[in-house]
């Protein structure tokens, strides 16, 4: 007896996936949920769920985060990404997040059926597509590594300056904010731009922001 749960917001594409789960898994139980708290609330009600298929664009998912959600809070359940994205670094963001499988939504029906057989055997599923790694990703990796390598230069009080810009903040509200001067935030701000090897405040940011993608 195997219990799927199908987590998409789109119904078309959660029939699709049904008629995949039923001619791969003979399935007992096919739930069905359009957003991040409905999963959270059937499986709170049916901890027995033997597979959940779970979109990452549905609301409340804000991505990845809400996988890494789901499998702190039912680590017992395995988790297939179905997603219309089929990036690599996705693919093993996925896996690196708990993910039992990823799926593009363009797989055929046969190709669906037997990653939902092999996930339930108890292996993990990615598509061939995920182990091809081109020049272009790994100059993206190496890059995405030195940006990283010098955000962990930073001290600890420059890191909370540059949070604090991302948020938006002013020089003087971000002295306000960690009890420091005008002056000290300045010197704390050019300190970042030197290390980081950007120009503004919003190169800063968004370099910042690759980092804690990778992280």
């Amino acid at each position: 007896m195997t219990r799927i749960l199908i987590a998409d917001d789109h119904p078309m594409v959660r029939d699709a996936l049904r008629s995949a789960v039923l001619y791969s898994c003979q399935a007992t139980d096919v739930l069905e949920a359009d957003a991040l708290d409905g999963v959270v609330s059937t499986l709170e009600e049916r901890g027995d769920l033997d597979l959940v298929l779970l979109d990452l664009n549905m609301p409340g998912m804000d991505g990845l985060a809400g996988l890494r959600m789901l499998r702190r809070r039912f680590p017992a359940t395995p988790v297939v990404v179905v997603s219309a994205h089929d990036e690599r670094r996705l693919m093993r963001d996925a896996i690196q997040s708990g993910a039992a499988g990823f799926i593009p939504k363009s797989t055929p029906r046969d190709a669906i059926a037997g990653a939902l057989r092999q996930v339930l055997l108890g292996d993990v599923y990615l598509p061939p597509t995920a182990e091809e790694v081109s020049a272009e990703d790994e100059a993206e990796e190496r890059e995405t590594a030195e940006i990283a390598r010098r955000v962990a230069t930073l001290t600890a009080q420059q890191q909370r300056v540059l949070e604090l810009l991302g948020t938006g903040k002013l020089n003087k509200e971000i002295a306000f904010e960690l009890s420091i001067t005008e002056t000290t935030v300045k010197a704390h701000v050019s300190a970042i731009l030197q290390k980081l090897k950007v120009y503004s405040r919003t190169q800063a940011v968004v370099i910042a922001g690759r980092a804690a993608v990778r992280r």
